[in-house]
């Protein structure tokens, strides 16, 4: 049997911009993707602290080092910038697998959304 458990998790980034007339998506900052161990196009929860909407959407790659968080498309009348994320991967997971499972959990800097 597979457990769909959390894989990674970017806990408490700002919203930095929306871009409505986009495909859809969020961009992230490169390195904060990479902490996180997610990939380009990979699907992820978004929960937003401010206003309590969910949606599931995907990873695109922004500027490594900007401190980009993007809501685009659709996603973006889901918050506003200054608004605090958490973005949010599952996996599945063998019970061997799970046992020994350590999700990434990434805290931004509050302020600039960068890595400490």
């Amino acid at each position: 049997m597979l457990i769909n458990l959390v894989k990674s998790k970017i806990h408490r980034v700002k919203v930095t911009q929306t871009e409505l007339r986009y495909d859809g998506s969020i961009t992230l900052d490169q390195n904060l993707v990479e902490a996180a161990g997610l990939r380009a196009w990979e699907r992820v929860q978004v929960l937003n602290e401010n206003n309590g909407e969910r949606l599931e959407t995907y990873v695109i790659v922004g500027e490594r080092g900007s401190g980009v968080c993007c809501l685009n498309g659709p996603a973006a009348r889901k918050g506003y910038v200054g608004d605090t994320l958490i973005v949010i991967a599952y996996g599945w997971f063998t019970e061997a697998e799970a046992k020994g499972l350590e999700p990434k959990l990434v805290y931004p800097n509050p302020e600039t959304n960068k890595l400490p």
